[in-house]
């Protein structure tokens, strides 16, 4: 693509993509607490008046108002323009990586659903089946999709559909196994169900190679960070911690540079004679 339109194109993806991350917020919001996600409209949730259009525009919305509600003044979140910001940026970074593309409609609902459970899991230390499940389902429909088109082969669709199925019993098997062994270790819940469901979501969208990295990335930062926070006394040895977060962390690594990491392991320890 010309840079002429890489910059346009990039702008309007990312106005899209902060527009979802302002959907992602209500979300987070809402679904923990058994809310509806699409009625009422927005609505600050101090004084419950229903947001303007214009105040609800994504990130711009916050700073007009200079982080507080036009009608009782009380503070809005930094939070919510940042989950859209950042939304934003992930969808220009699939747009840029996978360009005008199935690939790039599916990998943009792929993070919007990891974003929101991450975000739930920092919140309430929960993963909600209704976000890992319709998760899974998606991903398992789109590797049809991409297994069918752009040929149209049948064969393809069941393929990746394979791919998908194993991806997803892998990621729960083997975080299911994990979480018992770690409950054994520590005579204590290790791990929670919900990371195991979040394990087989990603395993139906990433399939069984690149879920088996992004484990090793979510283990590998997670105990990296546990071990920083212990030492800096902010939290103690045995403490919970959302594992979730690095989950999806580990996901959008192996999604971004799976292939690049792979080859590079290859080329260490497997080399080609």
């Amino acid at each position: 693509m010309d840079i002429l339109m890489i910059v346009p194109a990039s702008l309007l993806v990312f106005i899209l993509g902060a527009s979802i991350g302002s959907f992602i917020n209500v979300v987070v919001y809402r679904l923990p607490a058994g809310l509806s996600v699409l009625w009422p409209p927005s609505r600050c949730p101090h004084c419950l008046n229903q947001l303007k259009a214009y105040d609800n525009v994504p990130v711009l919305g916050w700073l007009w108002l200079r982080g507080r509600c036009r009608y009782c003044k009380n503070k809005i979140a930094a939070r919510y323009p940042v989950v859209e910001a950042v939304t934003g940026i992930i969808f220009v970074l699939v747009f840029l990586l996978f360009k005008v593309s199935i690939l790039t409609i599916g990998y943009w609902a792929f993070c919007s659903w990891l974003l929101a459970l991450s975000l739930i899991d920092l919140d309430t230390m929960t993963l909600p089946n209704q976000l890992t499940q319709s998760g899974l389902v998606l991903g398992l429909i789109f590797q049809i999709v991409i297994g069918f088109f752009p040929e149209g082969s049948s064969v393809g669709a069941i393929k990746h559909l394979m791919m998908g199925i194993v991806g997803a019993v892998l990621g729960l098997w083997l975080f299911d196994a994990i979480a018992l062994l770690g409950s054994i270790a520590l005579g204590k819940t290790a791990m929670g169900a919900g990371d195991a469901k979040l394990a087989a979501m990603m395993g139906a969208w990433l399939g069984w190679k690149y879920l088996l990295l992004a484990g090793f990335m979510a283990c590998a930062v997670g105990a990296l960070v546990g071990g920083v926070a212990i030492a800096l006394s902010q939290r103690r040895f045995g403490q919970k911690i959302p594992f979730g977060p690095f989950l999806a962390l580990g996901a959008a690594i192996a999604l971004f540079g799976g292939e690049a990491i792979l080859s590079v392991y290859q080329g260490l320890f497997f080399p080609v004679t």
